[in-house]
């Protein structure tokens, strides 16, 4: 597996063996016909009238470019399979309901969070992966016209065997994988669905969100904040600028860390530490989002941890994953997600003296 940036449970992947992209072209144009896409190449949309006889673009067909090339969308594509850790979040949120998914650690993405239950209502995509293995028999038998993959970490080689079938935008080429600002993530899937217009409306309104947040803390604004986990004894982990929960905090106000970025490796949206180098996390505000109790009482338990001063005068804060899902809204960073996260962990920060 690729040692590009990884979201921050999907880590555990880099050391797991690689499933092989299965060889099921042929029935997967069988299946579904074939998908041509188009490197390159924009075709300019026709016209069509509005209702005072003036005409206008369609919204068809679009060129959505991308980290292997560009793809054309000739008509709005009705059967969407997202490939993306969080990608059916945009999808949702602008109307569509993605018939399959990936799963993110057996966590259910249908339905199990508080600010997509309803969006799903009781619809359940077909699960056709895990992570960045997908299972190409699963979404050929979905007959996709549109595969969506942003917040992922799509192979060459994946996208070219989904290719032979369907259409597929890939991940943002301007960014590392993982790495993309949800904004641009967003508009990527809206341009694809033909839908800029809402698109635009939906990235607005998260940001008068933000913003009020900062007009109403400005403290925040000269507070340096840390995102980290641990998931073994004498491990952690910090994110750097890259990383969904890093730019989530970034744009409450909060100037983050840049030691941090040259501790991670290259390509990489985490720094890896051990307990020695623990004093780079003593800023004014330090976020730990954890998965379980144990994994807290570990964390404080560390004798090095103990001299931090971010430690020592508690403005140090432990956000559960789930259970209430604080740190699964921060770490998904979606035009669904951000509002539920700023709604529950800004008073928690504001409270920290």
């Amino acid at each position: 597996m690729s040692t590009g940036a990884r979201p921050a449970l999907a880590r555990f992947a880099r050391s797991a063996p690689r499933v092989a992209v299965l060889a099921v072209a042929a029935l997967a144009l069988a299946a579904c016909g074939g998908g041509a896409e188009k490197s390159g190449s924009t075709s300019s949309p026709s016209g069509s009238a509005s209702a005072d006889g003036a005409a206008k673009p369609a919204a068809f067909p679009v060129t959505v470019a991308h980290k292997y090339g560009s793809t054309t969308i000739d008509k709005e594509p009705k059967t969407i399979v997202t490939l993306g850790l969080s990608d059916q979040d945009a999808v949702l949120a602008l109307g569509v309901k993605p018939v399959g998914s990936v799963d993110w650690f057996k966590e259910q993405p249908y339905g199990k969070w508080p600010w997509t239950k309803d969006k799903w209502g009781s619809t359940k995509p077909e699960i056709v992966g895990e992570r960045d293995e997908y299972n190409i028999e699963k979404i050929a038998a979905l007959k996709p016209d549109l595969v969506i993959a942003q917040y992922s970490g799509m192979k060459k080689e994946q996208y070219d065997t989904l290719s032979k079938f369907t259409k597929v935008v890939a991940q943002p080429k301007e960014h590392p994988d993982y790495g993309a600002p949800w904004q641009v993530m967003t508009r990527q899937i809206g341009k694809a669905l033909g839908k800029d217009a809402e698109t635009e409306k939906l990235i607005a309104d998260i940001d008068t969100r933000f913003k009020a947040v900062r007009e109403k803390n400005p403290e925040f604004a000269t507070k340096t904040l840390a995102v980290a986990d641990s998931f073994e004894a004498g491990k952690y982990s910090a994110f750097t600028k890259t990383d969904p929960k890093a730019i989530f905090f970034s744009e409450l106000g909060f100037k983050l860390k840049p030691e941090i970025d040259g501790l991670a490796k290259p390509g990489w949206n985490v720094a890896e530490l051990s307990a020695e180098k623990l004093n780079i996390l003593d800023v004014d505000r330090l976020v730990w989002v954890t998965s379980s109790t144990e994994a807290n009482d570990r964390i404080k338990a560390e004798p090095l941890y103990k001299k931090l001063k971010v430690n020592q005068e508690k403005r140090d804060l432990f956000v559960p994953y789930q259970d209430p899902d604080i740190g699964a809204a921060f770490s998904f960073n979606t035009v669904l997600s951000i509002p539920y996260a700023i709604d529950e962990i800004t008073p928690l920060l504001a409270a920290v003296k």
